[in-house]
């Protein structure tokens, strides 16, 4: 009768220890199977300054890049630009479709001779209405004339007056008509507002553009001279002046430190946009953007989009 006691006190151990045993197993197979997190293909950059603030940026073109739009919806019958072309101010760019405004034209141009012809007639009609009266008060012997003559000749010509007004008022509204459709068919030929380089075309010619559309028909930009703009967290926007060095090392190259100048201060935080996707940032991350000038390297070509870390230093 007392084995039983041991029996069971012994083999509940035994069967504990089997269990830890079997966790065990379980942890190590999970473990085997689970992918190592590789390593980052390139070494982040060492921090040039013993005290400062680091920040993402990213690079533009000089004055920012300027994305060209649409002044209204239409089908595109034109590109006359494609990238990497050098253009000048006013320049054409892109053409939308015309021909309705054209045909609109043609109309209004026509019109013009219709009122012009009208005014014409206006005008002979007052002259005649005009030379009768002056011939009624030629008369030495007014005792020839009556008064109701007098009155509705100079009536009459009061009211050719008005209709002459009226004509050249018609042909004047169909000028002007006329040099609105001329405007809005001119309009339609999209321009460059300066000069740059073209950076992308996301247009081609019998695709339909739109002033909603959110990419740019075409984006332009002065790739003589770059600069950076970085997006510096909130909580150290109050460290970041204007007198303060800056360096900014590529995404890929982190070897390489290219000296900032200090260009100017967004005075407007934003919400982040370019999230690195690190389990650990917050969407909510609202940041101050800081526009520095860079310097094109002679034995480097950059490209405006690339990501750059830009660390600020403090005197």
């Amino acid at each position: 009768m007392k084995a039983f006691p041991l029996l069971i006190r012994y083999g509940s151990i035994v069967l504990a220890v089997l269990g830890v045993w079997q966790m065990t197993q379980v942890l190590q197979v999970i473990k085997a199977q689970e992918n190592p997190i590789p390593p980052p293909p390139v070494a982040p950059p060492a921090k040039p300054f013993a005290k400062g603030v680091a920040a993402t940026g990213i690079l533009e073109a000089a004055d920012e890049n300027v994305s060209i739009g649409t002044p209204m919806p239409g089908l595109v019958t034109r590109v006359m630009v494609k990238v990497w072309d050098k253009v000048k101010t006013g320049q054409e760019l892109m053409q939308l479709d015309d021909r309705e405004l054209r045909a609109q034209l043609i109309g209004q141009e026509a019109s013009i001779a219709v009122n012009q012809a009208n005014l014409d007639i206006a005008l002979a009609q007052l002259a005649k209405v005009q030379d009768m009266l002056d011939r009624l008060k030629s008369v030495t012997d007014q005792r020839a004339i009556t008064q109701d003559d007098l009155r509705n000749r100079t009536n009459d010509v009061i009211v050719s007056k008005a209709q002459a007004a009226q004509a050249k008022a018609q042909l004047d509204a169909a000028h002007a008509a006329v040099k609105q459709t001329k405007l809005l068919t001119e309009r339609l030929t999209v321009r460059a507002p300066r000069a740059g380089s073209i950076l992308q075309v996301n247009i081609r010619a019998g695709e339909y553009a739109s002033p909603q559309n959110r990419q740019a028909a075409i984006t332009l930009g002065d790739v003589g001279m770059l600069q950076v703009r970085a997006d510096v967290d909130e909580q150290n926007a109050m460290s970041v002046r204007a007198d303060q060095p800056a360096k900014a090392y590529l995404k890929g190259d982190s070897k390489t430190a290219y000296d900032l100048e200090f260009v100017r201060i967004d005075p407007f935080v934003i919400p982040k946009q370019s999230l690195t996707g690190a389990s650990t940032e917050r969407v909510d991350t609202r940041v101050l953007q800081v526009i520095y000038r860079l310097k094109l390297p002679e034995k480097k070509t950059l490209y405006v989009g690339q990501q750059v870390d830009v660390f600020i230093g403090e005197k």
